[in-house]
């Protein structure tokens, strides 16, 4: 077989230059994607925002509004994914798991990122180690409440009665894991009642049930609750929020009500893969705190009794460490299982 060399100086086949073209190009694509993926060009595709949750549900529209005021002030596009299930917690392994590259991230909350990893025997990811907290969002007390011709005008009559009858009085619960079960245990706890927990598979089926008076009282959502008690269905005692609710300005606190102290709110947290650029996760806090300063997003968020956050990442790192201590000291003091 005879092989001939070329000189550098002397021509080469057509084969030979189309395939140095071919690399040429190659390298160049390369070069070109390296360069995407730079900051300063970021974003050249759609962002994705994971919801941990249904469509329709209160997570969801918060995220579908915010991540509209963040695409349009800054003209990007981003695509709302809902991966529900598990608590959240199938959504939030989808984030943690995801390429961190700053196209990926999805709203956490209370339960998925500071209760389960203390109540569930296991966790398909690590909430400590897993994920970037990029900026805080909103947080939501829940609402004590009974039916509005139970005997109970206050939250301590509600507590004489439980040390009264001891297992007898029942509390019904919209759902395991969650703040408003949370928030009950809590109280359970610090006021050393023993109630009966009737647990069901939503706030609808929970609060018809107590209005039935199958259950005597429950820990629910705003949007759960609000709505009866403004046809006077239902009685707020009390809110789990360090200070009262602007749409339910004359119900006290727990704190007022003999508890200082006492906060259990549901706060929602944009999280990314842990590993994602600090300069894209800081454009996303960015553009998260400028929506919400829009004047549409606040009127929504207190119309459902939400509080607007927002704050440095720095800030939600903070946070979020405070909560996992906070519930996880609360699970193991107070013994909470979901047996």
């Amino acid at each position: 077989m005879k092989h001939s060399l070329y000189p550098r100086s002397a021509a080469q086949p057509a084969s030979c230059r189309q395939a140095i073209a071919a690399s040429a190009l190659i390298a160049m694509t390369v070069a070109a994607g390296t360069a995407v993926a730079q900051p300063g060009d970021w974003p050249a595709k759609s962002i994705r925002m994971v919801v941990p949750f249904t469509p329709g549900g209160g997570t969801d529209a918060v995220t579908r509004q915010i991540s509209e005021r963040m695409a349009t002030a800054n003209r990007w596009i981003i695509v709302v994914d809902n991966k529900p299930g598990a608590g959240g917690n199938i959504g939030l392994d989808a984030v943690a798991k995801a390429a961190a590259d700053g196209y990926t991230f999805g709203m956490g909350q209370t339960a998925n990122l500071a209760i389960n990893p203390s109540l569930l025997p296991s966790m398909p990811f690590n909430a400590k180690t897993d994920l970037l907290p990029v900026a805080l969002v909103a947080s939501q007390p829940v609402v004590l409440v009974v039916p509005t011709d139970s005997p109970w005008k206050s939250l301590q009559d509600l507590i004489a009665a439980a040390k009264a009858q001891p297992g007898a009085i029942k509390q019904g619960l919209a759902s395991t894991g969650t703040v408003g079960h949370l928030a009950g245990e809590m109280l359970s706890f610090k006021a050393k009642i023993d109630v009966l927990n009737v647990p069901y598979k939503g706030a609808a089926p929970a609060v018809t049930d107590l209005l039935g008076k199958q259950t005597h009282y429950m820990f629910g959502t705003p949007q759960a609750v609000y709505p009866m008690i403004k046809g006077q269905r239902l009685r707020a005692l009390a809110v789990t929020s360090a200070k009262r609710l602007p749409i339910l300005p004359q119900v006290p606190t727990v704190a007022e009500s003999g508890f200082p102290g006492f906060e259990a709110v549901d706060w929602k947290l944009i999280v990314a893969p842990r590993n994602t650029p600090a300069a894209l996760a800081q454009k996303i806090n960015t553009a998260a705190n400028s929506a919400l300063q829009d004047p549409g997003v606040l009127k929504q968020l207190q119309a459902e009794g939400s509080t607007p956050m927002g704050g440095s990442m720095q800030e939600a790192q903070s946070y979020l460490q405070k909560e996992q201590a906070s519930w996880g000291t609360l699970i193991r003091d107070a013994r909470i299982t979901l047996e």
